[in-house]
């Protein structure tokens, strides 16, 4: 997997996600069969279009925060997005690319050649989870109800 991201010159990663066992949340991260890496998607019709002249995310240049995998240098600007403060992290995915060390869309991709399956099983709980809690689920409620609910600022001031 690192010498494919090393090779395709990519800072920030993901594989790609299997189409017919995945959760899916973004098109770009569905794995085309077709290619070794891919850094764009295309969405021609409905909300959020996706063209060629498309420069930024989710059309390109984005990876999901569920599996992302960083250079170094990259890593060393995204750890100061997603401290532990950062419950869910959700937004976070939308910035990442600015931690790319250049252009965003050759530097961020999804590497389609190395795929994942994602379950989509919510770990830290929310509307979605309709299991019952255990005791270590308990212990994290706290955590959870005193954390703040996560804004486009709080990312924002940390990007910058």
């Amino acid at each position: 997997y690192l010498a494919i991201m090393e090779d395709e010159g990519l800072e920030i990663s993901q594989p790609g996600l299997d189409i017919k066992k995945s959760e899916i949340h973004h098109r770009i991260t569905v794995r085309s069969r077709r290619s070794r890496v891919h850094r764009r998607t295309y969405k021609l019709r409905g909300s959020g279009r996706c063209y060629e002249n498309s420069t930024g995310p989710p059309c390109t240049g984005w990876v999901e925060m569920m599996a992302p995998v960083f250079s170094r240098s990259a890593w060393r600007c995204a750890w100061y997005l997603i401290q532990n403060d950062l419950v869910h992290a959700w937004g976070v995915d939308m910035k990442l690319g600015y931690c790319a060390q250049g252009d965003r869309t050759k530097k961020v991709g999804v590497i389609d050649s190395e795929y994942i399956v994602h379950q989509g099983i919510p770990s830290l709980g929310g509307s979605d989870d309709k299991t019952i809690l255990g005791m270590h689920d308990i212990a994290h409620l706290p955590v959870n109800s005193s954390s703040p609910a996560p804004s486009e600022s709080a990312f924002s001031e940390r990007a910058e």
